[in-house]
């Protein structure tokens, strides 16, 4: 085990599907050895036991509490226990972790406890962010819940289950809401919990190894068209709701390391915990590839080199995903720090 363990955040509102996909999931032999964290709100838990002849002692419940608030801790507690637990030989070496969230979790808070942490990212590097939606009640519980908003802005996959009993009209209106709250994830259904692990696994693109294909998608902003300042008046076709802003900054010269640091403090500082996700590549000046950005809720991985560059584009491309922040905001940032 000494190369770092890829981890799965699987997410989702109340419903939408989470357990029914895990549980088929790990009968998958592509799958492979996966640890799996289960964390339900409330001081009973079922998901064990309802996948639990399945994945048997790799799993971890951590009842009693969401993740994102009052069993925040525990994460880091359980990822430990994992680890010695192998070390001891009292469980068999496993090749990824798999949370499965409460469906009232927001995610930002358990990918900042993931991300902040050292010494687990020593260990463990975040794979990426799954989430399902239930395409019958998709649009009511997002417009009413705003963890449900959270978990798809933080999405690196967002999955759209129920599709084959919802109507047709619904489900197309609802992946188009969702393409809008969040650009950079791919969508695709998935019925009765049914996908390839593939599909879920390997969604990390932040290393040399990926390919120009996996960068560009993991970069793709579909949806966004801010590129170009609005007219006067016209309505703001990046807000996603009335708390939700999707950014995009092109830059076209190559960034002074110094200038890079000052934004990602300024966004952190300044912005808050309303900064959601900051991801792109950035062309540092004097150095000739490009480094990966990524970060949550102002915790940032270390910048990551890529073997090459993507395509014949060079410039910095940033994605800033926020909530309640003014319309242009980063990219104002961005300038008063020229």
């Amino acid at each position: 085990m000494s190369q770092r363990l890829p981890v799965t955040v699987l997410t989702g509102f109340l419903g939408a599907g989470k357990t029914t996909l895990l549980a088929r999931l790990l009968t998958q032999p592509a799958a492979g050895r996966c640890a799996v964290i289960i964390n339900e709100f409330g001081a009973v838990s079922l998901d064990h036991e309802l996948i639990g002849t399945v994945a048997g002692d790799d799993i971890v419940e951590l009842p009693g509490g969401c993740l994102c608030c009052a069993r925040r801790e525990a994460l880091g507690v359980a990822l430990a226990d994992l680890l010695l637990r192998v070390r001891r030989g009292e469980l068999q070496p496993f090749g990824r972790v798999v949370i499965e969230t409460s469906g009232l979790a927001d995610p930002a808070p358990i990918l900042r406890g993931l991300l902040g942490d050292p010494a687990l990212m020593e260990a463990f590097v975040l794979d990426g962010v799954v989430t399902l939606v239930d395409a019958m009640h998709g649009v009511q519980t997002l417009a009413s819940q705003p963890e449900t908003r959270a978990q798809v802005a933080l999405a690196d996959r967002l999955l759209l289950s129920k599709t084959d009993v919802a109507e047709a009209a619904a489900v197309e209106a609802l992946a188009a809401q969702l393409a809008a709250l969040n650009p950079l994830a791919e969508l695709e259904t998935v019925t009765h919990g049914a996908i390839e692990a593939a599909r879920l696994f390997g969604v990390r693109v932040r290393d040399e190894a990926a390919t120009a294909a996996e960068v560009e998608r993991w970069l793709s902003a579909r949806g966004l068209v801010n590129l170009r300042p609005a007219h006067a008046g016209a309505p703001d076709p990046n807000r996603h709701g009335p708390d939700l802003r999707a950014e995009v900054l092109l830059i076209d010269e190559p960034v002074p390391a110094e200038r890079l640091r000052s934004f990602v403090g300024a966004l952190t500082v300044l912005g808050g915990d309303a900064i959601l996700r900051v991801k792109g590549i950035v062309h540092l000046a004097g150095r000739p590839l490009p480094f990966v950005v990524h970060g949550v809720q102002g915790t940032y991985e270390t910048l990551q080199p890529l073997a090459d560059w993507p395509s014949d584009d060079r410039r910095t491309r940033l994605v800033v995903i926020a909530r309640g922040v003014p319309a242009g905001w980063a990219g104002k940032l961005w300038e008063s720090l020229g």
